[in-house]
């Protein structure tokens, strides 16, 4: 293919790459959508196509390391949502939770939740720590 047709693979690619993303979740096709705004820049200076796949194959990978590392780092900081936010909150036992019936209510912060625990009974009162959500229960271990 010539330098002409090349202009526009790219300017395509750019095109729909960029529309994935935003159609999709998760940031993966801008990378490849940066890589492929580069090689269009490339071909539109006049820079071999080989040069241009390379570039693209290269800027993409980096792109796609670079905000891999930013992703992360923005869902790390991000705060739990639902009953995710209540492991490792401390609680009090309401009603003696029994690990064999499953039956048992604990008080974190100031709502009420059903609770079970993989240790022994644990008696009205005891102060307990979530460490899990099985299904709608809260999973709690006593605190000392």
């Amino acid at each position: 293919m010539d330098n002409e047709t090349w202009r526009w693979v790219w300017v395509i690619a750019t095109l729909v790459l960029g529309f994935g993303e935003i159609v999709t979740a998760g940031f993966f096709m801008l990378p490849f959508a940066v890589g492929a705004l580069v090689a269009t820049v490339l071909a539109w200076v006049g820079v071999a196509p080989l040069v241009q796949l390379l570039t693209f194959l290269t800027v993409s990978l980096i792109a796609l390391f670079v905000l891999q590392r930013f992703v992360k780092k923005i869902d790390k900081d991000t705060p739990l949502m639902g009953s995710n936010r209540m492991l490792g909150q401390r609680g009090k036992v309401t009603e003696i939770i029994d690990p064999q019936s499953g039956t048992g209510r604990v008080r974190v912060e100031t709502e009420d939740w059903r609770a079970t625990t993989d240790g022994d009974d644990l008696e009205v009162g005891a102060a307990v720590r979530v460490t899990g959500i099985r299904g709608t229960r809260l999973v709690v271990e006593k605190v000392d």
